[in-house]
């Protein structure tokens, strides 16, 4: 039986990149599947139809992360059309770039609205539907801990929320069976940051293994915390950076 046979899965901003990967693969580990997006209907079509081809259910759902009550009909929605939920992964994102000096108010707070706040929000919204052994997995970055350069600090101050807010999770549902942990990735190949960007030998010098992650590396270390393996793993975080950070 897939380990995941039975399970009910959210991921936000699961159209494309990190997020897709991380629906196919909890799809082929036998979860049905609920993501959203924001704006690109027809790459979220495309991930659900892929969901299909597995034999999963699987929906699509539009929600901008920075619109909070966006964010709780949507967890609302997943869990009504797929019949519950067991499994939700923090996973939209944006990545605002700027030294200090050029940030505006606008740039922090919607940097904050999507990166921190919709998390908040999207556990409140699940613990309605959320069991014994349910996961709450939130998608990272290893630049919440160390940064290579500048222009990057106000994603790097959004990321690092999210690990005391993990620790804070665990705390708070570990009464209740339920785990939270954070995936922490480094330099992956995605449309946020190509693997041959402009940046990308800057990137690697850095790295221990010389490469890129692919989107299938962080979905791999998404399942094992969703699965089984992951049942005594809580209020920790999972670094999956070839080394970057070493």
């Amino acid at each position: 039986m897939p380990a995941l046979e039975g399970k009910v899965a959210m991921v936000t901003g699961g159209s494309r990149g990190i997020g897709a990967a991380i629906a196919l693969r909890l799809a082929q580990d036998g979860a049905d599947v609920a993501i959203t997006y924001e704006k690109n209907r027809d790459r979220a079509d495309e991930t659900v139809a892929r969901i299909g081809e597995l034999g999963r259910k699987a929906i699509a759902i539009q929600a901008d992360s920075a619109d909070a009550a966006a964010v709780t009909a949507a967890v609302g929605q997943a869990a009504s059309a797929l019949g519950g939920l067991d499994i939700l992964v923090n996973n939209a994102g944006i990545f605002p770039r700027g030294t200090i000096g050029t940030l505006s108010l606008a740039d922090i707070d919607r940097t904050l609205a999507v990166n921190v706040r919709s998390v908040f929000v999207a556990v409140q919204a699940a613990l309605a539907h959320l069991g014994e052994g349910g996961r709450i997995i939130t998608i990272g970055s290893t630049l919440g801990e160390r940064l290579p350069g500048p222009g990057m600090s106000l994603y790097a101050a959004s990321k690092a929320a999210l690990s005391g807010l993990t620790r804070g999770l665990a705390r708070d549902l570990g009464p209740r069976g339920i785990a939270a942990v954070l995936v922490a990735p480094g330099p992956t190949d995605t449309d946020m940051n190509p693997a041959d960007g402009p940046r990308a030998q800057q990137v690697l010098a850095l790295s221990a293994i010389g490469r890129h992650a692919e989107p299938a590396d962080i979905a791999a270390t998404v399942a094992h915390v969703a699965g089984p393996g992951g049942r005594f793993i809580t209020g920790s975080t999972v670094t999956v950076d070839g080394g970057t950070n070493a």
